[in-house]
């Protein structure tokens, strides 16, 4: 039991600190190469209620980098690297308990968030060049985005199929579904799904807290498996948001961007698939879901009845718009956040 708490906790002790380190001299890079989106988003402008809240956030989006999501994935790819390293240059019994580097566990994790990390780059780099009118506008961009999400949620079933012999999902309280070659196909919906969820980088602060709580807990869950490794890179991802918290709290120093947000949802659903707990994951992520789907309900509701549900869209600036500060959005949305990662390890535990 000790050294498996020690397998989790100095790994990600070591990215928070690591990512603290590394934050300055990225910030010194974004800010002396105009690391920012050159062209503020003008999303639901027919609401005067975005314009008025938005007015100076807008000023901010060109002049705050968009890409402090490498601050997080580099934490973690060089805590990865690190601590494979020791184990193999000092092949000691401590050293190889805190590799979590394995092929059951965290290869298709870190080979997911690697992929998603390179593909919101681009996404990022097209933005600081000032070509929204492709990323924001162009429905070719959107489907070659959703393409390649589905691409990785094959790949990613793939390997749990025929590599784990993964063909079943655990349903709270009732036993198991058995999907057969179809699990790989649910596999890439989920993906999907939790895609969607990206829409909660809005505000400042807001992100980093709810990720940090979700990944939190499917670090719990993990341990509570006894997926040690799977609770170590958790940890470490953890770990590594927190460390981007601490520089985007109000008033922040970067924004997180595609090259955070995507590699983090996805892999969120390769987290429920391995410890089989991806009906539990809408409680865990409810913050995410929440937000994803006040999206997809206000653009229905526009098209099919010409009116709006919410003032505004995603569900954070509606509450904006009803008179609550950013501030206590983002703090509510943090407890919140915390309240239903326990209530999903809770499930996951009594539902075993």
């Amino acid at each position: 039991m000790l050294i498996d708490l020690v397998k989790i906790s100095i790994p990600t002790a070591f990215a928070f600190f690591l990512g603290l380190l590394l934050t300055p001299f990225a910030t010194h890079f974004f800010y002396k190469y105009k690391m920012w989106k050159k062209k503020v988003r003008s999303e639901d402008t027919s609401s005067e209620e975005f314009k008025l809240i938005h007015q100076k956030k807008a000023q901010d989006e060109i002049s705050v980098p968009c890409v402090g999501g490498i601050i997080v994935w580099v934490s973690v790819l060089l805590s990865v690297l690190v601590f494979y390293l020791l184990s193999i240059i000092f092949p000691s019994n401590l050293f190889s308990q805190l590799n979590f580097l394995s092929r059951s566990q965290t290869f298709v994790p870190i080979g997911v968030f690697v992929l998603g990390a390179i593909f919101g780059l681009v996404d990022d780099i097209l933005e600081i060049k000032g070509k929204s009118n492709i990323t924001r506008y162009s429905a070719w961009y959107v489907r070659i985005k959703l393409l390649i999400i589905t691409v990785l949620g094959f790949i990613a079933g793939y390997w749990f199929f025929f590599k784990l012999d993964m063909r079943s999902i655990s349903i709270p309280f009732d036993g198991t579904l058995e999907l057969g070659v179809l699990f790989v196909l649910f596999v890439v919906v989920v993906m999907l799904a939790t895609f969607s969820g990206g829409v909660i980088d809005g505000l400042d602060g807001l992100s980093g807290g709810v990720l940090a709580s979700i990944f939190g807990a499917y670090a719990v869950i993990a341990f509570i498996n006894n997926q040690m490794d799977l609770a170590a890179f958790s940890g470490v991802v953890t770990g590594a948001i927190l460390a981007f918290l601490w520089f985007n709290i109000p008033p922040a120093r970067f924004y997180m961007g595609e090259t955070g947000i995507m590699p983090l949802t996805i892999t969120l659903a390769t987290l429920a698939f391995l410890t089989d707990t991806v009906l539990i994951l809408p409680i865990i992520a409810f913050p995410l879901v929440a937000t994803s789907a006040s999206s997809s309900i206000q653009i229905l509701s526009k098209k099919l009845f010409g009116k709006r549900v919410f003032r505004i869209a995603p569900l954070h600036h509606h509450f904006e718009a009803i008179g609550w500060s950013p501030y206590k959005v983002t703090m509510r949305y943090w407890v919140l956040s915390v309240i239903f990662a326990i209530v999903g390890i809770i499930l996951a535990i009594i539902s075993r």
